[in-house]
């Protein structure tokens, strides 16, 4: 099952949430309870042809800078170490690492990076903005650090949506003018 298209109203927020317009996009893998896509799908190779691992990307800044503020508090050391000294928590991630190979193959295969997930998968934690945005993409029970990080965070949507999307016309001119 792929993730829904975004619209023409989505990717106006994702470009806000961004400050830049998004690549590759291929759909809208969870919605902040404001209504904006916080998750989009991105293509396993981006329109230039590089290689981009990184299927599941958060974009709402308000979440974003929620997780900064756990990985700058070391939970990503942290979790590091449990993977090392317990091993059903290592099955479960490396499982999560094969769930989201298995998801990004859907839009696609990349040889040149094959075998290889995002956020550090499947040995430690590298970067707990993609593991977040797994859970999110996907429901709490895939990614177990992924799940965990997000039950850290503070509701980011309470004050409201992250940014306000331009009107249809205010994109359109600013791409050409841009």
């Amino acid at each position: 099952m792929s993730e829904p298209q975004p619209t023409d109203a989505d990717m106006r927020a994702v470009r806000a949430q961004l400050g830049r317009p998004p690549r590759d996009t291929v759909g809208v893998a969870h919605r902040c309870p404001c209504g904006h896509p916080d998750v989009v799908a991105t293509a396993p190779r981006l329109a230039d042809g590089t290689p981009f691992p990184t299927l599941y990307y958060l974009t709402c800044p308000l979440a974003a800078s929620a997780v900064g503020t756990l990985e700058a508090g070391g939970l990503m050391r942290r979790l590091t170490e449990r993977l090392g000294a317990d091993e059903d928590l290592a099955a479960r991630y490396r499982a999560a690492h094969e769930a989201y190979l298995a998801a990004r193959r859907r839009y696609g295969e990349v040889p040149e990076i094959e075998g290889v997930s995002a956020g550090g998968m499947p040995d430690r934690v590298k970067c707990l903005h993609v593991l977040v945005a797994h859970s999110l993409a996907v429901g709490e029970g895939v990614n177990p650090l992924g799940d965990e990080a997000l039950a850290q965070l503070p509701d980011w949507w309470t004050d409201g949506p992250c940014v306000e999307a331009p009107p249809a016309e205010a994109a359109l001119v600013e791409e050409r003018d841009g």
